[in-house]
């Protein structure tokens, strides 16, 4: 029903709403569309529109003479198709800033033309939400080591954000530097891209076998590509087995890659993620093996009930799944 869409977030939180158009291949179409959008749902505040990927001076004045006709939120600005504008993606989306050597100078180009076609004054005007973000709720541990990286990348910061405004400290550390995790209560590995670093990880003995001395008296956390790293084997894309921490009696692969999406309904049975949560899977690799006790009992949104996902063994535990938020 649209629950955890964008227009769902805008108006839980009343978020004004800078619609983005794509009009490479449209003119007098992109009114219309724009009054689906805008009319489709109710209560949503929309702020104003971009056109984006025009192709040229006549391609801008039928699309705004298009828009002057209709009684649709005021168009902000127009930009002009480029190449330059282009960002990679590849699996789980776009290949992160923190790969690309010239991000600085395609943020450049991007804010030139922010500032040559939109008016900024009337962009960012109005545009606080209404009602306050609720604070994501914390795990339980005063200190935490968290591992940042571009194999492992993909933390929300509302959550580092909940911890920290709870009191707890957080420190960063690099598998891929081969850096052993800092003394802390918990040690959190989060998603990212393992599996395009499976070599490099496995013989980072440093931080393995910093992991599997800190399993005796630390709890440690992995979701997603976290949870691949705890495993014994990960296989890359070419078939190739790399030995991962063997903290839990778990393979994954990603030969033969194959899409999981989809938000989920959790409820842990122990370690330091006890409580009921909600939070998404989003993977292309897939467990070949997972043997040991289940961490979560998962439904889907439309609360049917799913298969155990997880592993959870002495003070280790992971799954696929992503935490977003309490499960209230």
């Amino acid at each position: 029903a649209g629950a955890g869409s964008a227009a769902d977030v805008a108006r839980a939180h009343d978020i004004p709403i800078v619609l983005v158009l794509d009009c490479a291949r449209a003119a007098q179409t992109a009114p219309a569309l724009v009054e689906g959008l805008t009319r489709h749902r109710a209560g949503l505040r929309f702020h104003g529109l971009i056109l984006n990927k025009v192709g040229s001076e006549r391609h801008a004045a039928l699309l705004k003479a298009a828009f002057d006709r209709a009684d649709l939120p005021p168009v902000l600005g127009v930009l002009r198709r480029n190449q330059g504008f282009t960002l990679e993606s590849r699996h789980l989306g776009l290949v992160q800033a923190q790969e690309l050597d010239d991000i600085d100078k395609r943020l450049d180009l991007f804010a030139a033309a922010l500032r040559d076609s939109v008016d900024p004054e009337r962009l960012m005007g109005e545009t606080e939400p209404k009602r306050a973000l609720m604070p994501a709720y914390p795990f339980k541990a005063n200190r935490l080591a968290v591992a940042k990286d571009a194999a492992f990348s993909f933390i929300y910061p509302h959550l580092l954000d909940a911890w920290q405004k709870a009191g707890a400290s957080i420190t960063l550390f690099s598998p891929l530097a081969d850096e052993a995790p800092p003394k802390a209560d918990l040690i959190y590995l989060p998603g990212g891209y393992p599996e395009l670093h499976a070599g490099r990880l496995s013989t980072n003995t440093n931080f393995i076998q910093s992991l599997r001395n800190a399993s005796q008296f630390t709890d440690i956390y992995g979701e997603c590509g976290g949870y691949m790293t705890l495993g014994t084997h990960l296989i890359d894309d070419r078939g190739k087995a790399h030995e991962m921490a063997g903290l839990l009696d778990l393979v994954t692969s990603f030969k033969a890659p194959k899409l999981t999406l989809g938000y989920r309904q959790l409820e842990a049975l122990g370690g330091p993620m006890a409580g009921r949560w909600r939070g998404h899977e989003f993977h292309h690799s897939h467990a070949l093996e997972e043997r040991g006790t289940a961490l979560f009992q998962v439904r889907d949104p439309d609360n049917g009930a799913l298969a155990p996902m997880g592993l959870i063994k002495g003070r280790v535990s992971g799954s696929y799944a992503h935490i977003i938020a309490p499960h209230e």
